[in-house]
C-alpha cells in the first residue's frame, strides 16, 4: 500500500494526538527568556561554602558576565544540614556559610545579582550523606522560607524521594509520578509574596515538557551532564522532540554549562556546547569557576551574538534538520525575530575539514548576509550554499537576514541572460526525479510563443506553449540531487523570477506489503499514535531486517523522509556511552548502506505514558544512492549493531520517497 502525505498533514495529526505544542503554562512574567547565570555544582561538587560564592559572585560582575545577563547564582547541594530548626525551618551549615543564607542574599543583591537557593523534593538533598533535608512534607514552610531569605530562584531535585521503595538516593522508575510534588512546591512558591524562578530538576523522568510549564519556568530534559564531550550528542538527542515545548516562561534544560571546566573540552568543543545550548534555548548556566578561566572559555561565554540568539524574544528553539552519521555532521536551524535564521552545522569529527550548509535544509534559497559567528566573517549575497571550514568537534555557526523562502529564484539574483537564453543557477534539488513544478513568473504579460527548459540533469528539454497575456507558466522539469544544478530557459524575455517544488512523496507503511527478516515484528497501535498509518514494526535487532518494494521513475539519488519510533532513554547509562540514539541503516539495491543515529522521539513519559512513549513517531529524511528506474529493495535494517552501535534499530512507521 501507498500512500501520498504531505509534512503538514503529518504535522497536523501529531498535533491532534499530542495536543497543542506549547501547553499551559505558569504566566507569571518570569524567564521571558531563558534564565542565565553561575551555579556552584559542575566545579565544587557538593561542597559549596561562602568564600566560593562571594568569590564568583565578584568574578561575575568583574568580567562583565552579570552586565550581560549572568545574574543568577545558585549555592547547588551541600549548603544545607540533616535537622530543621524547632520551628521546622530550614537552615544552613554555619560552618560553610558563617553569615547565614539571608545575609548572603543581601549580599549578592548588593551586587545587582540574584540569589538562587537549592531544594529537594524528596526527603534528603542530593549529595547526600551526610544527610541534608529535603522539603517533601514541608513544601508550604520552605517555600515561606525561601521567600523570607528574599531567594529569586529555586532549583528542586528528585533526590530521596521515592516513598514505596524506601526512599532511594536515585530511582529511574519510580512507583509513582514525580508530577505532584513537584505541583505541590509550585502551589506554596506561587502563594508567596515574592516572584521565584522554579528550576524543575526531575531529570525526564516523567517527560516534564508535557506538565512542567504549568508549574514552573524550566525543566530538565534528561540526566546531569558530565564532563566528557560524548555527552553533548547524548543531550542534544534527548532534545529532539522537546524542541517544540520551549517558549516564553518555559525552556526545557539542557544542564549547566561544561565551559570553561579546567580540562574537560576544547575549545571548539566549548563553541559547539554552548551555540547549541543557545539555539536550543536552555537556560544558561556557568558551571566553572569565573576567576582564573581561560581568556578563550570566557570569550566563548560573552559572545554577545550566541546569547542574542538564546535571548531572541520569539523564543523559538532550533530544531534538527539533517544528520550524516557516517560523514559526522548535522544541521540544527530555527527563526529569529526580523525574519532572520540561525543555523548550526556540528561537526562530530576530530579533524577540520570544509564542510557545506545547503541554506534550503533550514528552509531558505538565499541571504542577503550571512554572518559566521565564530569565525567572524560575513558574506554577502549567499546563493543556495555556503561552504567554511570547521574545527574537529567545531560548529558552523551562523545568522542569515534577508532572506528568500526556499524554492524562490528571482533573476536579479539567480539568473544571467544572454539573448533569449536565462540560466538561473545554482539550483538546489533535493532528490533526483522528473516530477519538479517549475514556475515561470514574467516581468509582464507574455506574447504567445514557445519557450523550452533544459536543467542540464536527468531527462530531456522541455518545451512549453506559453499563451498571450500569460503572466506565468508551469510544467514539470528534471532534476538530480544536490545543489549545482542550472536551469536554462530558451525563448522567453523579462522572466522576473522562477519557482521550484519538489514532488510529493509517495509513502510506504512499514507494516504493511514489507518482506521481514528475522525478530521484526508488525505492530498495531491505538488510534492517534505511531502517526502517520497507526502501526509499526518492532523488534529490528541487527539480524533482522524490513524490506520495502518501490517502484521508481528515475534513477540516481532518493531522499527519504522516515518516521521513527525511538524512546530508549539513557538514565543509568548515561554516566557511560549512553547516547539516547538508536541505529539505523538504509542499503538501497546492494549499495552500501546509509547509517543514521535515529534521536529520541517518545513525547511521552517512558514509565506512565500510553506506550511508554513507543507510540511517539518523529521524523529525520536522508539521502540514498543506488536507484534504478523500475523496481527496487530497499532494505532497513541496523548494520553494524554488533559492532559498538546499539544493537536496537529503532521502530519503524514509514518512509516517503520523493521520486
Amino acid at each position: 500500500m501507498v500512500i501520498r502525505m504531505t509534512a503538514i498533514a503529518f504535522v497536523s495529526l501529531l498535533f491532534t494526538a499530542l495536543g497543542s505544542p506549547i501547553h499551559a503554562r505558569l504566566d507569571d512574567g518570569l524567564a521571558r527568556t531563558p534564565q542565565m547565570g553561575w551555579n556552584t555544582y559542575n566545579q565544587y561538587n557538593c561542597f559549596p561554602n561562602e568564600s566560593i560564592v562571594h568569590e564568583n559572585a565578584e568574578a561575575l560582575v568583574a568580567s562583565g558576565l552579570a552586565d550581560i545577563g549572568y545574574r543568577y547564582v545558585t549555592i547547588d547541594c551541600g549548603w544545607s544540614v540533616e535537622d530543621r530548626l524547632p520551628d521546622g525551618t530550614l537552615t544552613w551549615n554555619e560552618t560553610l556559610f558563617p553569615q547565614g543564607f539571608p545575609a548572603l542574599g543581601r549580599y549578592l543583591h548588593d551586587l545587582g545579582l540574584l540569589f538562587g537557593a537549592y531544594g529537594d523534593s524528596g526527603i534528603l538533598l542530593c549529595g547526600s550523606p551526610p544527610n541534608q533535608t529535603g522539603s517533601l512534607y514541608h513544601e508550604e514552610i520552605d517555600a515561606r522560607t525561601f521567600a523570607e531569605w528574599e531567594v529569586d530562584s529555586l532549583k528542586y531535585d528528585n533526590c530521596y524521594s521515592d516513598a514505596a521503595t524506601n526512599y532511594p538516593n536515585v530511582n529511574y522508575a519510580p512507583s509513582t509520578s514525580p508530577h505532584p510534588r513537584f505541583a505541590n512546591m509550585s502551589h506554596y512558591l506561587q502563594s508567596q509574596n515574592r516572584p521565584i524562578l522554579f528550576q524543575i530538576c526531575e531529570w525526564g523522568i516523567d517527560f516534564p515538557a508535557l506538565w512542567a510549564p504549568a508549574l514552573g519556568h524550566s525543566w530538565r530534559i534528561g540526566n546531569d551532564i558530565i564532563p566528557h564531550w560524548r555527552s553533548i550528542f547524548r543531550t542534544l538527542n534527548q532534545a529532539v522532540p522537546q524542541t517544540h515545548f520551549a517558549g516564553p516562561g518555559q525552556w526545557p534544560d539542557l544542564d549547566m554549562l561544561l565551559v570553561g571546566l579546567d580540562g574537560v573540552l576544547s575549545v571548539p568543543q566549548e563553541q559547539t556546547h554552548f551555540s547549541m545550548w543557545a539555539v536550543l534555548k536552555s537556560p544558561l548556566v556557568i558551571g566553572a569557576a569565573i576567576g582564573g578561566m581561560r581568556a578563550e572559555s570566557l570569550d566563548i561565554l560573552r559572545n554577545e551574538d550566541v546569547i542574542s540568539f538564546n535571548q531572541d524574544a520569539r523564543g523559538e528553539s532550533a530544531r534538527l534538520k539533517r544528520r550524516w552519521s557516517d560523514a559526522g555532521y548535522e544541521v540544527w536551524s530555527g527563526p529569529l525575530e526580523g525574519d532572520r535564521v540561525v543555523a548550526a552545522l556540528i561537526n562530530w569529527s576530530d579533524e577540520e575539514r570544509e564542510l557545506t550548509l545547503d541554506l534550503p535544509d533550514v528552509g531558505i534559497q538565499f541571504a542577503g548576509e550571512l554572518r559566521n559567528i565564530w569565525r567572524g566573517e560575513v558574506e554577502k549575497d549567499v546563493k543556495t550554499s555556503y561552504s567554511a571550514s570547521v574545527e574537529g568537534h567545531g560548529v558552523m555557526l551562523v545568522e542569515l537576514s534577508e532572506t528568500l523562502p526556499v524554492g524562490v529564484y528571482p533573476s536579479e539574483i539567480f539568473a544571467t541572460t544572454n539573448g533569449q537564453s536565462t540560466a538561473f543557477s545554482p539550483i538546489y534539488a533535493v532528490t533526483s526525479s522528473h516530477g519538479y513544478t517549475l514556475d515561470i513568473i514574467f516581468s509582464q504579460p507574455s506574447t504567445a510563443t514557445n519557450i523550452s527548459v533544459t536543467t542540464g540533469s536527468i531527462g530531456s528539454r522541455v518545451s512549453i506553449s506559453v499563451p498571450s497575456g500569460a503572466s506565468s507558466v508551469s510544467a514539470l522539469v528534471p532534476l538530480t540531487a544536490g545543489s549545482g544544478s542550472t536551469i536554462t530557459i530558451n525563448g522567453a524575455s523579462l522572466i522576473s523570477s522562477i519557482h521550484l517544488i519538489p514532488p510529493k512523496p509517495t509513502y510506504y507503511p512499514a507494516a504493511q506489503d514489507t518482506t521481514l527478516t528475522g525478530n521484526t515484528t508488525p505492530y498495531a497501535c491505538p488510534d492517534l499514535f505511531c502517526l502517520p498509518t497507526g502501526a509499526k514494526l518492532k523488534n529490528l535487532d541487527a539480524d533482522s531486517t524490513a524490506i520495502f518494494h518501490v517502484t521508481s521513475t528515475t534513477p540516481g539519488s532518493k531522499y527519504l523522509e522516515i518516521d521513527y519510533i525511538n524512546n530508549e532513554i539513557a538514565f543509568d547509562s548515561s554516566w557511560g556511552w549512553g547516547s539516547n540514539s538508536r541505529n539505523l541503516t538504509i542499503r538501497v539495491n546492494n549499495e552500501k548502506p546509509v547509517r543514521l543515529e535515529i534521536p529520541l522521539s517518545g513525547q511521552h513519559s517512558e514509565l506512565f505514558g500510553p506506550g511508554q512513549g513507543w507510540y511517539d513517531s518523529g521524523r529525520l529524511g536522508v539521502l540514498t544512492d543506488g536507484w534504478r528506474v523500475g523496481g527496487n529493495e530497499v532494505v532497513f535494517g541496523n548494520e553494524g549493531g554488533q559492532a559498538g552501535f546499539s544493537s536496537w534499530a529503532p521502530d519503524l512507521v514509514g518512509v516517503g520517497v520523493y521520486d
